[in-house]
């Protein structure tokens, strides 16, 4: 199986290569340089038409988007590795989790940052748009908090894909400067995610 990954630091590519470096699959990286427009090139767009990374080629078919590699990866190596159930309910529950992060989670999170990131510009910038989308996203992190009660992991009190997929925005959110340290379950829960190696290393600056 031939599998080329295309990818770049500090960008939703991060989970992807997280469980890349977490399931060890073997494959071909291609660091992309997002300021010199490097997926924006003919031969990248070929591939992926959206012009952003991650992107996955598996046997020349080209997989984008992070949440569907995700499940790929989970469904073809995950089960295997234990961080991906098989069929079932517990996939079910973990998929509800993978999906919720990309899409209850990350929508708030992505309406806050728009507003208030120094790389956009303050007249595109919306302060009732901003306060509204923290507003939103502390709601959904106590989501997350009151699901971590009493567990150390989402699913089954054991670190899979669901936790992957949820915790890997929470680096962006500290370098952010959002303060999520009174959701204590979420805190603790984030520490031990980010901690593990495949994790560490995957966040280090390349």
């Amino acid at each position: 199986m031939s599998i080329t990954y295309y990818y770049a630091p500090m960008s939703t590519a991060v989970r992807t290569t997280w469980a890349i470096e977490e399931l060890g699959v073997p494959c071909e990286r291609v660091k992309l340089d997002i300021q010199k427009k490097e997926t924006k090139t003919p031969a990248f767009l070929k591939l992926n038409p959206n012009g952003v990374v991650p992107l996955l080629v598996v046997d020349g078919t080209p997989i984008f988007e992070s949440t569907a590699i995700l499940l790929y990866l989970g469904e073809t190596y995950g089960v295997d590795k234990g961080i991906y159930p098989p069929p079932g309910l517990k996939r079910a529950e973990t998929l509800k989790w993978v999906v919720w992060a990309s899409a209850g989670f990350l929508e708030p999170l992505n309406r806050w940052a728009r507003n208030t990131a120094s790389y956009i510009p303050a007249e595109q910038q919306n302060p009732q748009a901003a306060e509204a989308g923290k507003k939103d996203l502390g709601a959904a992190i106590q989501v997350l908090d009151e699901a971590l009660t009493g567990k150390s992991y989402l699913v089954d009190d054991k670190f899979s894909l669901a936790d992957l997929a949820a915790s890997s925005y929470f680096g962006w959110l500290k370098f952010m400067g959002y303060d999520y340290t009174h959701f204590k379950n979420v805190q603790a829960w984030v520490d031990r995610c980010l901690g593990r190696p495949a994790a560490v290393k995957v966040n280090k600056p390349e």
